[in-house]
């Protein structure tokens, strides 16, 4: 069992992830009618880049990359998820938005055993079939819950997940601030590019408030990926996922506080799902780590 101190701080840290991913769903919502979806996605890069050059120049830390057609892949990929989780997040319920997404760590786990052959095992089949059917209960084929934006986010979740992927391989030789900033680099003049060729139309005149929300979105954008980590550093997986799974009803809470969506029980016996077959797995894989930490004769 881990020490007190080391709980409280995954605890105080997961706080402030689902704090920040809420707030960046948010934050995409309310600016998305004045602004396009690829200049928000844009001005957020600009600020990643700013804000992880500044730390790597304080820390006096090294961002040259050592496998840049790596980096290319992966920030393309992870653009085009990146978009259509945001046009996801302008038009269906939030909590819809988190369930799909948390079907990521089971494309992760297809895809790993497809790309980087790593081996079936049965709560992998457990945890990818649990997540199939959870997306199945939380769409509801033929019901008015399956939508053309459902599909896209869904996309967005195999994009993630292919992120994923070529994030496990570059962290063999990059350091996580080197991957931060080549990818709000390369994502910067993608975005720009295509707000110049498909120019949006905005509903409604940016003002001071979209502007407080495109702040809150540069931001959270980074603390929520700041704030997992640091759980992830400090606890098991087996604990921090768990905890993530609050975002869930908490974005829902907020959905249906800030725009009347419903609280769509469907969605959270489809998430539950989801979920459960992810910490399956997660408890399956530590069992069978845990007989190699032990040492010969213990």
């Amino acid at each position: 069992m881990k020490p007190l101190p080391d709980l409280a701080a995954v605890v105080l840290w997961m706080a402030g992830a689902l704090l920040s991913f809420s707030a960046t769903a948010i934050a995409v919502r309310e600016v998305a009618p004045a602004l396009g979806l690829f200049d928000i996605l844009a001005t957020r890069a600009g600020a990643g880049v700013a804000i992880v050059g500044a730390v790597a120049l304080l820390r006096r830390r090294p961002l040259a990359p050592r496998r840049m057609r790596l980096h290319l892949a992966r920030n393309l990929v992870h653009w085009g998820g990146n978009y259509a989780w945001s046009y996801g997040v302008t038009l269906l319920p939030l909590a819809v938005v988190f369930a799909l997404e948390f079907t990521t760590p089971a494309w992760v786990t297809l895809l790993a055993v497809l790309i980087l052959r790593e081996r079936l095992t049965a709560s992998r089949v457990a945890a990818v079939a649990l997540g199939f059917l959870g997306v199945l209960v939380v769409l509801r084929p033929g019901v008015a819950a399956l939508q053309p934006a459902s599909l896209v986010v869904l996309l967005s979740a195999v994009m993630f997940a292919l992120t994923a992927v070529a994030t496990k391989a570059l962290t063999r030789t990059e350091s996580v601030l080197s991957i931060l900033f080549w990818m709000n680099l390369i994502q910067l003049p993608l975005n720009l590019a295509a707000g110049r060729i498909f120019p949006a139309v905005p509903a409604h005149a940016f003002e001071g408030r979209h502007a407080l929300a495109l702040a809150v979105l540069c931001i959270a954008g980074l603390t929520s990926h700041w704030c997992l980590t640091s759980a992830y550093r400090r606890g098991d997986a087996i604990l921090v996922m768990p905890l993530d799974f609050l975002r869930i009803p908490l974005i829902a809470l907020l959905g249906w506080r800030l725009y009347g969506e419903p609280l769509d029980p469907w969605l959270f016996l489809g998430a539950a799902l989801i979920v459960g077959g992810i910490v399956w797995n997660l408890a399956a894989e530590a069992r069978r780590q845990a007989p190699d930490a032990v040492p010969k004769g213990a």
